[in-house]
């Protein structure tokens, strides 16, 4: 029976991708783990492989192909002894994922018979997390009466395919019954903005460009609107003296000179925050929902501006790594972020972030938390001032001001303090953080 090749969900956030292109065709053998299209998720342009083997029979949404939701038929695979003739019509969902203008992307006619036995539609666990099996799977799941969260994938990513659902038993069948699924929540009203119909009647009859919003810009429009009302943001702010850590990564840079490596500021300011999160355990966490999830190692996720928008990477065991190994690692994936070539495990996680503006010559601002972090530290510029020193004496230092943004509901005030005087500390001592 033919089966459905399915727009996967490259990341949790993923609801549509663009088809970017195609590495198969119509005809090529495939089996699991072969590399069969590029396709570009909100974030990056990533390779999709086959979860199944068989043959290509038939590709039904064509390279350049966007807004092409997450399930939606894009190709379909024979099994051995299959043909063309067996696929029967384009299914009606892979035409209305491919744009109504183009007409390369326009489904079979719909005089043609469907598929007899469409694959169940993607399962998810009891908590609402989807299960990622191919369509052959689930509906060998479905004859066999097998419930899906009970098995583990041996597939790309995890991904249960045809051989683990064809070994399993039928022990693994859900028997929870129907009364036992949890209603579903209300969705929490949120406050919207005037129509885009409505703010175009209020400009009419001035120029302007109208330009459309791709993946990325609809992901941090959501993710940030949603962080603001959903997020009780609280913010700390503190001035750094940094002429110390000036003249160590001065002395540094020079000695590192040798092996091409040169220390940022921003460098400093990462390890500063994973140290930061060791000594101040409680406030390594991040929101859960219903619990709070507190993190072992420092996880340090830093903004990247890319064109049209931009990354998080990050840095996982920032406090085990050494400043050059963390300058590193950093530009790297600077590197990629700005190409869009980062994996998504490389963007997600992570408990803290850290946004710095200061190399644009902003003194200060405040940052969104980005959910589920706990918080996010908004880093200006440094610049020449007047202070007291210890000795009482007015002195020039090198100030840079920084903004703890914390969301209340893991971080206490108190708490988010001692972490912001953990990082001002780190950052005035930097010896301290090679100890």
């Amino acid at each position: 029976m033919p089966t459905e090749i399915l727009m996967p969900a490259l990341s949790p956030t993923m609801e549509e991708g663009t088809l970017a292109k195609w590495l198969v065709k119509e005809g090529d053998t495939v089996s699991s783990g072969d590399l069969i299209a590029e396709i570009e998720t909100d974030k990056a342009t990533m390779e999709f492989e086959a979860v199944d083997e068989g043959v290509v029979g038939k590709i039904l949404i064509a390279e350049g192909s966007e807004g092409v939701k997450v399930n939606t038929a894009i190709a379909v695979l024979l099994e051995e002894g299959e043909s063309a003739d067996d696929i029967g019509a384009t299914p009606a969902k892979a035409a209305e994922a491919a744009p109504a203008a183009d007409a390369g992307n326009k489904a079979a006619p719909a005089g043609a018979a469907a598929p007899a036995s469409p694959a169940p539609a993607a399962p998810a666990a009891a908590d609402g997390t989807r299960i990622f099996a191919s369509p052959l799977a689930r509906r060998i799941a479905a004859d066999k009466g097998l419930d899906l969260a009970q098995l583990s994938g041996s597939g790309p990513r995890g991904r249960i395919v045809k051989a683990d659902v064809e070994t399993a038993t039928a022990s693994t069948s859900s028997a929870a019954p129907a009364a036992k699924e949890a209603p579903a929540a209300s969705a929490t009203a949120v406050a919207t903005g005037a129509s885009a119909d409505m703010v175009a009647r209020m400009y009419e009859g001035r120029a302007y460009e109208e330009v459309s919003l791709d993946g990325m810009r609809k992901t941090i429009a959501a993710r940030l609107t949603e962080a603001k009302q959903t997020v009780p943001h609280f913010y700390l702010r503190r001035d750094i003296q940094l002429d110390a850590l000036l003249k160590f990564r001065s002395q540094l840079n020079k000695q590192l000179e040798t092996r091409g490596v040169k220390l940022s500021v921003n460098d400093f300011i990462i390890k500063a925050v994973a140290l930061a999160l060791q000594a101040v355990p409680e406030a390594n966490a991040v929101w859960a929902g219903d619990r709070v999830l507190q993190m072992k190692a420092s996880d340090v996720a830093v903004a990247v501006a890319i064109e049209g928008g931009l990354f998080t990477p990050v840095l996982q065991d920032s406090e085990m790594k050494s400043l050059s190994a963390l300058s590193a690692e950093m530009k790297d994936l600077a590197t990629r972020a700005r190409d869009r070539k980062l994996a998504p495990h490389e963007y997600q996680g992570g408990s803290f972030a850290i946004s710095n503006l200061g190399m644009f010559g902003i003194d200060n601002f405040d940052a969104i938390v980005n959910p589920p972090h706990a918080g996010i530290l908004a880093v200006g510029a440094g610049a020449k001032k007047p202070v007291v020193g210890a000795d009482g004496e007015l002195t020039v230092a090198t100030v840079m001001s920084v903004t703890m943004s914390v969301d209340h509901r893991v971080i206490d005030g108190a708490l988010g303090a001692q972490l912001l005087q953990a990082i001002v500390e780190n950052l005035e001592n930097p010896m301290v953080m090679l100890a």
